[in-house]
């Protein structure tokens, strides 16, 4: 009833200003307008679609008979989108399975995604960026990606571009479509279906309805189907099957030294082995999707129309990763009868009286015991289900009022996200049972072990988040007169918004407890947070010459939690011969920090990076009174969470570019760009705060001992629990530029058929960053620095064939190498470019059915070798490349 009453108040003024404005202006003759279109990076609707920004248009006809299924092989294809979050990343985090897009590689939360035009709600996890995975594919018409700032007009997180999703509108009849992917390797195999029907002739009968349903299932290509893995021995941990173990300065394991037997092993120091956790992780994890759209539109009369337009849609992407690890068992020499342990290592030389600081600190550990780390292989690899539901409702208004083009609605959009854990463990019965010499932690199980073991197991919920996206907006234009007798009019829109977002994230307490050691999700997680958001805009477009348009808009936000911000941008197009065009903008931007980025609560965790205390282990060296153990090369705990009083990250923006004709059917362009970001949101690195401790003094909290913390159970006890202050902040800089690159031509021949010849290209010339206030500047650029590489070049081009009911085409990909991420054992390795090609044929069988059939990566092209550890998956970089192969495609529409 609030958001009724919210939304009629805001409806009501933005109405009541759009009228008032329209009767300060001079009404239109009364005879039937030419027709005027709105294309992304503009308010104002005109009859010439080139404007002065840069727009790339993508039409899903085409997208589709490449083989592409999915919102997130469409943003592979852009040479604008650096880097991606795609689901295969869901695999060991907690993305809820979300897919992202990431224009210039500054950010997902920097690129604003749009469903027709409008904001979908973020994925609930985080609130950052909205989940691709949730875009009705099967029902899309086009996409238009504005390369180019644009807060002045959509506001926030339009710093790296805009991605607008365009659905149908006006479709009438049946379709049915269904599709298999097959790769020449094991595993990977998908398939599709959609169908939809519309009926009702917008013109003729006055409404339009049609309703599409897309189903899409994607199966996992697992850990040992492919063999990037073997590269190396990636994703080494201790913990293994059998266990490693130790006492003093002995160690060993039963598969040692040599490690062929056991599981996924590889030889260690000390007669230990190291487990290869990667082959148990998914390159590409089991996905389903589900999409309904239903969209109507009502001609009340010749010039306005009713829009409802109500999306639903399901991702559940399930993952896998190596089995819970067990770092801290102790194993004793008798059972709690006395009787002997027949699972106590049987090793000349164990000490019967061996007793140690942390045996003694243990309750049950007797003397002469040795310290084990295993892996629950009995129960099974980890796996996680992320559920993801969206659901959006706009109701909308188009039309024409006194001469203005307005459009306005009321839309509710929603996100829920549920995590679910299967196969692991409980790791109180694992301890004590193989503390009573219950479990053997180095080889098969009798039936106690089993029984007990299996009574571990844990499946259950972890996670639960929802957020939600409540708005109005209303956007007015219309020609304004010929100012300067150029024989073409200026173009006037004004605009409003009002929305009300929020969100909450909630750990199953009762379950998170169980899990927290090999989760590291606080238990007691509960992140919630809300805020409201109005603005008013404006754009003019003013033809000053018969060669020249200027454009200037400007936007105003009022956010509850931090305040105002205004956000200009002016820009020209100029025209001196039919042949050339330039174009060129400047614009200041900005993103708000999200709900999570203020709102999340302090949890502790474990730093992601194996450090040495500056105080207690200078140069990795303990001071007198201090031990190794505690203070050197150990991860310690970090404070993370949201902030309040969090300034926006700010931007600049700017584009100058030339296309030119220089014959008939063919066109180039080139663009170049410049992205300047200052007050960037995020968390210091623990590396940082460690490296520098003088400078970041009041980020290193210690305890009454004046010590940093290793275990989260002296967290958050001030006695005990000494941390790294993590919490999100604004931080450095960042600048990056280049140059996109356009070259279309169509040939018609008589004989042969018709071609077309399509090139897109981005080079980026600059990418640097801080990663702090007053840092050194990094370069990004064909190195892998931070969280990843920026490439130097990316491009694809497009060859396409029709000639009565045949078509076919090649399409080759590819991306510049770079700079491998540091490793130490293989320092300087150069990650090899990759360069993928595709091919298919279409046949029109006859009117009604047609037929695509094609291959992707038609040479089997490999993913280059990289030595990344910022993803789960080993040998390659799954951000950039596909694991999948070769593979063959086939689809099959019917039209009736």
């Amino acid at each position: 009833m609030m958001m009724e009453k919210v939304l009629s108040r805001s409806l009501r003024v933005m109405f009541a200003s759009g009228a008032a404005i329209m009767l300060a202006q001079p009404a239109m003759a009364q005879d039937a307008p030419m027709q005027r279109v709105e294309i992304t990076g503009s308010a104002i609707k005109r009859i010439d679609a080139e404007t002065a920004v840069p727009v790339t248009v993508v039409k899903m006809d085409d997208l589709k008979k490449e083989g592409i299924t999915t919102i997130e092989q469409v943003m592979a294809n852009l040479s604008v989108a650096q880097s991606s979050q795609g689901t295969s990343q869901s695999v060991g985090s907690s993305t809820g399975g979300a897919s992202f897009a990431d224009l210039r590689g500054i950010g997902a939360n920097k690129t604003l995604v749009l469903l027709n035009g409008r904001r979908l709600a973020n994925n609930a996890f985080d609130s950052s960026a909205p989940d691709l995975n949730m875009i009705p594919f099967a029902a899309l018409e086009r996409v238009e990606v504005l390369r180019d700032g644009a807060s002045a007009l959509y506001g926030s997180d339009a710093v790296g571009g805009v991605i607008n999703f365009i659905t149908k509108k006006d479709y009438q009849g049946g379709t049915i479509t269904v599709g298999a992917d097959n790769p020449q390797h094991d595993g990977g195999f998908a398939n599709n279906f959609n169908a939809g029907y519309g009926w009702g002739d917008l013109n003729q009968q006055g409404f339009n309805i049609f309703a599409m349903v897309d189903h899409q299932e994607q199966h996992r290509i697992g850990g040992t189907q492919r063999d990037f893995n073997t590269r190396y021995a990636g994703g080494l941990s201790s913990s293994t099957f059998p266990a490693n173990w130790s006492q003093g300065d002995l160690a060993g394991n039963p598969a040692g030294p040599n490690c062929t037997t056991g599981s996924h092993l590889v030889q260690a120091s000390g007669g230990q082995c190291a487990m290869t956790t990667s082959s148990f992780v998914d390159y590409v994890p089991k996905s389903e999707r589900t999409t309904g759209l239903i969209k109507g539109t009502f001609k009340i009369n010749e010039n306005h129309e009713l829009g409802v337009e109500l999306l639903s849609t399901e991702s559940k992407v399930q993952t896998a990763i190596a089995p819970v690890p067990y770092g801290g068992l102790y194993i004793n020499r008798l059972r709690p009868d006395g009787t002997a342990n027949p699972y106590y290592p049987q090793v000349a030389g164990l000490d019967p009286n061996y007793m140690d600081a942390y045996g003694e600190a243990t309750p049950g550990v007797k003397p002469g015991f040795v310290a084990a780390r295993w892996r629950d292989l009995p129960n099974g690899a980890r796996q996680d289900e992320n559920i993801n539901k969206q659901n959006r409702l706009v109701v909308s208004m188009t039309g024409t009022i006194a001469g203005w083009d307005y459009s306005g609605a009321v839309s509710y959009n929603e996100n829920k996200v549920k995590q679910n854990l299967y196969g692991y463990s409980d790791g109180g019965i694992i301890t004590k049972g193989v503390l009573d010499g219950v479990i053997n932690t180095f080889g098969e199980q009798d039936a106690a072990g089993t029984a007990l073991i299996n009574s571990a197991a844990l499946n259950g919920n972890l996670m639960n988040a929802k957020g939600t996206n409540q708005g109005a907006d209303l956007k007015l234009s219309r020609e304004v007169g010929d100012w300067f007798n150029t024989g073409h009019q200026a173009g006037l829109a004004v605009g409003a918004q009002y929305e009300h977002q929020k969100f909450e994230s909630i750990a199953n307490t009762a379950f998170a407890e169980k899990v927290v050691a090999s989760t590291g999700t606080d238990p007691n997680t509960y992140n919630v947070g809300s805020r409201s958001v109005s603005a008013l805009y404006s754009e003019l477009n003013v033809p000053v010459l018969k060669t020249l348009d200027l454009t200037a808009a400007i936007r105003a936000d009022r956010y509850s939690d931090f305040g105002h911000t205004y956000n200009p941008k002016v820009g020209f197009r100029f025209q001196p011969t039919k042949e050339v065009l330039f174009r060129g903008s400047y614009s200041k931007g900005f993103r708000a920090p999200s709900l999570y980025d203020i709102y999340a609560s302090k949890s502790y965790t474990n730093s992601a990076s194996t450090l040495n205390d500056p105080l207690n282990c200078p140069a990795g060296n303990p001071v007198p009174g201090k031990s190794a153990s505690a203070n050197c090369e150990q991860q310690f705990q970090v404070l993370k969470g949201g902030t309040q009083g969090l300034s926006p990250e700010r931007s600049k923006n700017g584009t100058i570019g030339v296309v030119w004709e220089p014959i008939n059917n063919l066109s180039l362009s080139a663009d170049w760009w410049t992205i300047r970001l200052t007050n960037q949101i995020d968390s210091l690195q623990d590396f940082d705060v460690l490296a520098h401790p003088d400078q970041f003094a009041s980020h290193i909290i210690r305890n009454a001992s004046g010590d940093l913390a290793i275990d989260g159970s002296q967290c958050p006890n001030p006695a005990t629990c000494g941390y790294l202050d993590l919490r999100t902040q604004n931080l450095g800089d960042m600048n990056t530029n280049g140059v996109d690159l356009s070259a279309n031509y169509r040939l018609r021949t008589k004989d042969y058929g018709n071609f077309t010849f399509n090139y897109n290209g981005t080079w980026v010339h600059k990418y640097e960053y801080q990663n702090y206030v007053g840092d050194q500047m990094h370069n990004k650029v064909g190195v892998f620095s931070g969280d990843g590489p920026i490439f130097r070049w990316q491009n694809t081009v497009n060859v396409n064939w029709n000639k009565g009911k045949f078509g076919g085409g090649i399409v080759a990909h590819y991306k510049s190498g770079y700079l491998d991420q540091e490793d130490e054992d293989h320092p300087g390795h150069r990650v090899a470019s990759y360069t993928t090609f595709d091919g298919y044929g279409t046949w029109q069988v006859m009117p009604s059915l047609s037929l695509t059939a094609g291959v992707r990566n038609l040479f089997d092209r490999e993913p280059p070798l990289s030595y990344q550890s910022n993803n789960f998956q080993a040998g390659y970089d799954p951000r950039y490349t596909d694991p999948t192969g070769r593979t063959l495609y086939v689809r099959g529409t019917y039209n009736f």
